[in-house]
């Protein structure tokens, strides 16, 4: 296939390969060796294929790039449109990165419906997808709504303890927000006739949708809160705590490392992209809220007992940086905003594929059953250290430069901003490094965990790339950044227009 053919079918291919293996899955007899090997195969050639995208991007090329726009639906009119900008394709790859090393974190831990489970997991990866690269807004709901159910399902068969508890609480937080939003896009497709994120961006930058300044504020709330349960944003978060704890390791990875992103990256495409002036009036009380997040987050994290609690937490904390960065309109918050999203995609999953190797051995997730494990357990505990260095920012790692660039941002915005957020990065190393400690040293009070094996070779490579990753992503940040930081500057462009403007009046 030549390229620019290749050009026009590779997020076709991306989005799709996954459900075609899932759908070969379906046919597939109930080997489950087999089936394992299979879904680790088409997670590959998902993720292989997904690499065309950063190789051919350029990004001296403005707008969106491997488009592909055809007519679906004619009444309504709905197009399968799709494309992908500096910011949407690495989201697409984190995705296809992340689910190869779920497939090999669930090997063992998933000893029954094994068939189901990966089905379940191959139709998650194209739901995921499907939203970071749909510029049609059906589409882009389509999707959205899609990841709800193998989410929920993920959670409510193979979790833990009160897991049906934790997925209906998840299904309905998520999908009662997002009808605000499917309100919001039908509004905007009885004014404007078309579903198309450009065509209606184009409409209401040239003041031809009718009504428009009285209905944005409205319009604006309806994506937002959609979004913000998604981050989840303070106070909308009481879903996610309990959806982490009792989801299995690969939901958890998934969840926290991609599924939360769909919330941040709405509010930077849709809030910023269609309502620039809204963005900028309502941003104070959103980073209000971000700081809170950021604060409050940290201090919870700090007196769980759980694991999983205290990582589940410091996804709060950490996506409360993301808003912040979102809402500060600076280029540099912008490309932090963006970055912290990859960083916490890789750092967090790793946190919680390390979390699930322990539960393996261990069955609880409780900190006080542990204790002194870096004795037994040396490789894990080596492997523990480093990404819990990196999600807690420390300099060459991938943490360090998207909060940098965060803060940076939010003090050119307001400096009281920039200030208390930091103490965010003071508080996440107090409650991730005080949770190793507590974990790793010490003498061992459990006598069977002097039993307990080290990492054997599939979790070891599962662990590796995220780890690899996490110290790339922090010494050559200019790999994605160069990427990034032009589609950054296409969604602020509107922001330096409204200045003038206000400057004029």
């Amino acid at each position: 296939m030549s390229e620019p053919s290749m050009n026009n079918s590779i997020l076709t291919l991306v989005t799709f390969i996954p459900l075609a293996g899932a759908l070969l899955l379906m046919f597939m007899p109930r080997r489950d060796r087999e089936i394992r090997r299979f879904a680790l195969a088409v997670s590959l050639v998902t993720f292989i294929a997904s690499l065309h995208l950063p190789v051919h991007f350029l990004a001296s090329q403005p707008g969106y790039q491997f488009e592909v726009n055809n007519q679906w639906i004619t009444t309504p009119n709905i197009h399968y449109h799709m494309g992908a900008d500096g910011i949407s394709m690495w989201l697409v790859v984190l995705t296809t990165f992340l689910t190869p090393l779920c497939v090999l974190i669930s090997w063992k831990s998933i000893g029954e419906r094994v068939k189901e489970f990966f089905i379940i997991l191959l139709v998650l990866e194209t739901a995921l997808i499907g939203v970071f690269v749909s510029l049609d807004l059906f589409l882009f709901y389509f999707f959205w709504e899609a990841t709800l159910i193998p989410m929920a399902l993920l959670i409510g068969m193979y979790g833990h303890g009160r897991k049906i508890y934790a997925a209906v609480k998840f299904f309905l937080y998520t999908m009662i927000a997002s009808m605000f939003m499917l309100a919001a896009i039908l509004w905007l497709y009885a004014k404007v006739g078309s579903f198309d994120l450009i065509v209606i961006q184009d409409a209401i930058r040239r003041g031809n949708v009718e009504h428009f300044a009285s209905a944005a504020p409205w319009l604006f709330l309806g994506f937002f809160i959609a979004f913000a349960v998604k981050v989840p944003l303070f106070p909308f978060h009481t879903w996610l705590p309990d959806a982490h704890v009792e989801a299995p390791t690969a939901g958890s990875v998934l969840l926290a490392g991609v599924l939360l992103k769909m919330g941040t990256y709405g509010l930077l495409r849709f809030n910023l992209g269609l309502f620039p002036e809204q963005s900028r009036s309502n941003a104070w009380w959103i980073m209000i809220l971000a700081l809170i997040g950021i604060i409050y987050g940290a201090l919870v994290a700090m007196v769980q007992p759980n694991m999983k609690k205290v990582i589940a937490y410091s996804s709060v904390s950490h996506l409360g940086f993301v808003v912040l960065g979102i809402f500060s309109f600076t280029q540099a918050g912008l490309d932090g905003a963006t970055f912290v999203m990859l960083a916490h995609g890789v750092a967090t999953g790793g946190l919680f594929m390390l979390a699930g190797i322990l539960y393996e051995r261990k069955h609880t997730y409780e900190i006080s059953e542990k204790r002194g494990l870096a004795t037994p357990m040396p490789a894990y505990a080596a492997f523990f250290l480093f990404i819990v260095l990196a999600s807690v920012g420390l300099p060459l790692l991938n943490g360090f430069i998207g909060e940098f660039l965060v803060l940076s941002g939010a003090f050119q915005a307001r400096a009281i901003y920039g200030i208390l957020a930091a103490t965010g990065v003071i508080w996440s190393a107090g409650y991730l490094l005080w949770m190793y400690q507590r974990v790793f040293f010490g003498k061992v009070t459990h006598p069977s965990n002097n039993a307990l094996p080290d990492l054997d070779v599939r979790e070891r490579v599962a662990l590796a790339p995220a780890a690899a990753l996490a110290l790339v992503m922090g010494v050559a940040p200019l790999i994605w950044l160069h990427d990034i930081s032009p589609a950054v500057q296409s969604a602020l462009a509107p922001f330096g227009q409204l200045a003038s403007k206000l400057v004029g009046r």
